[in-house]
């Protein structure tokens, strides 16, 4: 397989006519108006042989000149135990396991570091073969530097069942956040939209162009400098919590790349942003019944909570 980019030149149809670069390409190639996007935003596309951005429109007739990516090579998963990870169910057809901070769900072009997979595959589990050959098994994911639940399927008949729990969106997902200064008002319902950051494509940001994301959140402690949430997640986009509280004004604590204040960090002596999947809820797909875990905070958390608990006293 050829590694070299590849540049296509395509007729814009005159169905098209008036569209956005991003949808039109999306359209005519069949991918998503996220990555059309970003191809855009690198300067990989033209129109008529005029490097364009985005959200410029096109016309019936006109060409569009796109610089494909390389293909990437191959993700190989690579069987190393994760010290920290606790496994909290296993039966035969799923494994719930307590992931910690630092690692990721599976391995991905950019990461080179321990992954949940490769963790269970050097413990010895076998996992679903369903999926994409580096995610097999993973039905959601949690931030490398997010901790607590993730439940990976074992059996194919699990992972479809799981998957059309979390596109039904009847899993229960629990998270404990301890966010900067006091929500108001206390409990409340967060409806915005959640899609690439205009400026920075590492991140997310809340755009009118986003996907629809929904967080609900509850006051569980209030302290000085901070608050303690009980988080429901409704939908779950990427980094939807921090993005929510972010725009919200309250940023998770530690979470520096949305807005945290670093000072506050450093004095928790906190490396991480404060977040901890702690419940997590579904129907079992081998007998259709509910269950339900729970996952305790990790030594961090625990001493950043004691922390501004004992600052409020």
């Amino acid at each position: 397989m050829s590694t070299l980019p590849e540049t296509r030149t395509l007729p814009v149809p005159d169905g098209l006519e008036g569209e956005r670069v991003d949808a039109a390409l999306a359209r005519m190639l069949g991918f998503s108006r996220t990555k059309a996007a970003e191809l855009a935003a690198a300067g990989k596309v033209r129109l008529d042989g005029a490097e364009v951005g985005k959200s410029e429109r096109v016309t019936g007739g006109s060409w569009l000149e796109v610089e494909m990516p390389a293909p990437a090579a191959p993700v190989q998963i690579v069987a190393e135990p994760v010290e920290g990870m606790v496994i909290v169910h296993d039966d035969d057809d799923l494994v719930v396991i307590s992931k910690p901070v630092g690692v990721a769900a599976h391995p991905s072009p950019g990461w080179r570091g321990t992954t949940v997979i490769g963790g269970l595959a050097a413990a010895g589990y076998r996992i679903s073969t369903s999926g994409a050959a580096e995610r097999q098994g993973v039905v959601h994911r949690l931030d490398v530097g997010t901790s607590g639940l993730m439940v990976v399927a074992k059996s194919e008949r699990a992972y479809s069942h799981l998957k059309q729990q979390f596109r039904e969106r009847t899993v229960e997902k629990r998270y404990h956040a301890l966010v900067q200064g006091h929500p108001d008002p206390m409990s409340g319902t967060i409806d915005a939209p959640i899609g690439r950051h205009p400026n920075h494509d590492w991140k997310w940001a809340v755009t009118a162009e986003g996907k629809p994301s929904v967080t609900h959140y509850d006051l569980i402690e209030a302290f000085r400098a901070a608050s303690l949430l009980d988080i429901k997640l409704e939908t779950g986009r990427t980094h939807q919590i921090r993005v929510h509280m972010s725009a919200h004004r309250h940023p998770c604590v530690g979470d520096l790349t949305y807005g945290a204040d670093p000072t506050l960090a450093a004095r928790l002596k906190l490396e991480r942003q404060w977040l901890h999947a702690v419940r997590l809820g579904f129907t079992h797909p081998g007998d259709g019944q509910w269950v339900e875990f729970t996952s305790e905070y990790p030594e961090d958390l625990r001493h950043a909570l004691e922390t501004v608990r004992e600052d409020s006293a």
